[in-house]
């Protein structure tokens, strides 16, 4: 199985580990899985402490090694989430006001420096949004195509159902083509690691992939039709009710996260 970049989640090898490997993540409901999603997404707008923070992070960092989920795929895939920190939080932490360290930077416009605060404040964004980054690759990486199909189906409203599962089926074919481009480009001595001298050649391959798209998805829609698609595709498979002891889970982290916002937060008394 090749991949276009260590740095670009392959849906491939998503949709392999969660069709082939067994672990103790496998065997949790796909209900269970959304719901903690739901809690981790509420307890990292409510969370204003690094050190909870980090310690919420080190907890999915073990269920990520717990479901037997490969951490080196990890670290690549960091980069994209890595970049949108650093160019949200990276200038937020320049402008904290607070004690500078290591001096200030001069710069045409005025000394820059980075604070205590700022770096406080970049740590808590980063740890933010790897937490649900984090849990959300491995929710996916556990689930079986049929099981989130089902769910899917379940929650959103159609048609916005049908266009994500025609999406993710999609994905694949986009992949591919955008590999097969990346192949010839490198039979042709093009040298893809430097993006500036490169550009063009990233812009033909991109409006390649597009175009190629949207013929295949012409062709896709008309084979479709032929078999007699209405708008609706037919989901053969069926996600149980969660067990209690998994229900008890999801109830006390939505628990624990309100009453840390009542209490903490906004100073409800008890």
């Amino acid at each position: 199985m090749t991949t276009l970049s260590n740095h670009v989640p392959d849906p491939r090898l998503i949709t392999a580990y969660a069709e082939q490997r067994s672990s103790l993540l496998h065997r949790v409901n796909p209900w269970t899985k959304l719901g903690i999603v739901g809690a981790l997404v509420l307890a990292v707008t409510v969370l204003d402490n690094v050190a909870l923070l980090a310690a919420l992070y080190g907890v999915v960092l073990l269920v990520y090694g717990l479901a037997d989920l490969p951490f080196r795929r990890l670290v690549g895939w960091y980069t994209l989430p890595l970049l949108f920190i650093i160019s949200v939080a990276g200038p937020l932490a320049f402008l904290e006001p607070g004690v500078p360290i290591g001096g200030a930077l001069t710069t045409p416009i005025g000394e820059v420096s980075i604070t205590w605060t700022g770096l406080g404040l970049f740590a808590e964004l980063s740890f933010r949004s790897l937490i649900v980054v984090t849990f959300t690759l491995t929710a996916t990486m556990t689930t079986k195509y049929t099981e989130s199909a089902y769910i899917l189906g379940r929650v959103l409203p159609r048609p916005v159902d049908q266009v994500a599962l025609l999406t993710y089926r999609f994905t694949f074919v986009m992949v591919e083509v955008l590999e097969d481009l990346v192949k010839a480009a490198l039979a042709r001595g093009a040298n893809l690691s430097d993006f500036r001298s490169n550009k063009r050649l990233y812009a033909r391959m991109l409006g390649m992939t597009m175009l190629s798209a949207i013929e295949q998805s012409e062709r896709l829609v008309k084979s479709m039709e032929a078999r007699g698609y209405d708008g609706d595709i037919t989901l053969y498979g069926d996600v149980p009710r969660p067990p209690i002891h998994e229900v008890l889970v999801v109830v006390g982290s939505y628990a624990a996260t309100i009453g840390y916002a009542a209490v903490v937060a906004y100073g409800v008394a008890v």
